[in-house]
């Protein structure tokens, strides 16, 4: 009887892991891949995934920016596909941003942080929230946060312009800005920053890199989306005034060179929306991955001739960037129809890559086999 109910399992589980690879086959088979690499769905029913964040466990909790949903999945047979889905909470104000420290999530909504206690002793019946920081503003132009916990062990968020293009009244908009845990200690660390939504810290200098979303309605090509490093308080980015290092804004820019504000250390094309991004550490992909950058380009939404809907692999040489090549691309088919939209990136134990997809409400999983190069 034991062997039969374990054979009952293992069948419905390879059943449930074909039935759902095979209900996104048709965006599964466009997307390209270097050789050796592979991609399936490591979760789906997550309407507009959008951050994500793991735990000691290996819970992976996802924000929504949308939706107002926070998830958490969880492969508990190590199958590569999550078995198990939770809602952690709902109805909350676009809390795009997720991280995770000694057994509390916290989550960025647009105006304040929340702390879940423990939330891995209830998974099944979340407790409600603590909140521990609420002044943060509460429009919803570029309102999404993004969130992350340093080696310092305090919360980095940031927060974005309420605009296109204009010159703020408050301190506190167009900012990187980080706090303590218990939410104390909130200090404003740079500026000059349009939108955000995506930072990580390089595993050898230890410098954070934040992507920064360039303003609208210049053109098709210009200002470059940029890719900032930075390295100590106070530090300006040029926002409203200078875009991409060198090209003032042709409203606001006065009497204010571009040269002196931080450059950019890298530069993406114009509306490719970079994201999410994360630093390879693991030992899974090729040693021509380690400390190099993989950046979730979410696609533009404006231009002629749309681009981005990919992964992008940014290759750094001692602590620069030095190129930027396509790593996933197929989200956006030759006719321009939209698959799907990468938005943040997470690697796992194992040294397999998350993507989450906001489009399709997805997340993939990438993993490197030597056997099929």
């Amino acid at each position: 009887m034991k062997l039969i109910k374990i054979l009952i399992f293992f069948l419905l589980t390879v059943n449930t892991c074909f039935a759902v690879q095979g209900k996104y086959n048709h965006v599964l088979s466009q997307l390209q891949l270097p050789e050796g690499f592979s991609i399936s769905i490591y979760a789906d029913n997550l309407p507009n995934a959008r951050t994500l964040a793991i735990s000691d466990s290996g819970v992976v909790y996802i924000g929504t920016r949308k939706k107002g949903s926070v998830y958490a999945v969880k492969d508990t047979n190590g199958d590569g596909i999550a078995d198990k889905r939770y809602v952690i909470a709902t109805n909350l104000y676009m809390p795009n941003g997720v991280a995770f420290k000694d057994g509390n999530l916290y989550v960025a909504e647009t105006n304040k942080i929340l702390r879940f206690t423990h939330i891995e002793h209830h998974l099944d019946s979340p407790p409600s929230p603590v909140v521990i920081f609420d002044k943060l503003p509460s429009d919803q132009h570029h309102g999404w946060k993004y969130l992350r916990i340093g080696k310092d062990n305090r919360l980095y968020t940031a927060v974005g312009a309420p605009c296109n293009i204009c010159l703020p009244e408050k301190d506190i908009y167009s900012s990187l800005v980080r706090l303590n845990l218990d939410g104390s200690g909130f200090n404003i660390i740079a500026r000059g920053i349009r939108n955000s939504v995506g930072f990580d810290w390089h595993p050898v200098t230890k410098q954070l890199f934040f992507t920064d979303n360039g303003r609208d309605h210049m053109g098709d090509d210009i200002p470059s989306d940029e890719l900032n490093k930075w390295t100590e308080k106070g530090q300006h980015f040029g926002y409203p005034f200078c875009h991409a290092g060198d090209i003032p804004d042709p409203e606001l820019s006065g009497d204010k060179p571009c040269h002196k504000f931080i450059a950019p250390e890298w530069k993406f094309k114009a509306h490719m929306a970079p994201l999410g991004l994360r630093f390879y550490t693991g030992q899974q992909f090729p040693k021509e991955y380690k400390n190099q950058l993989f950046v979730a380009q979410h696609g533009s939404w404006n231009r002629t001739e749309p681009h981005g809907y990919r992964i992008a692999l940014v290759k750094f040489e001692k602590g620069k960037p030095v190129s930027e090549q396509s790593f996933i691309s197929g989200w956006l088919t030759k006719d321009e129809k939209v698959l799907g939209r990468p938005t943040d990136i997470l690697q796992l134990p194992d040294g397999s890559l998350l993507i989450a997809d906001d489009t399709l409400g997805v997340i993939y999983r990438v993993v490197y086999d030597a056997g099929k190069k």
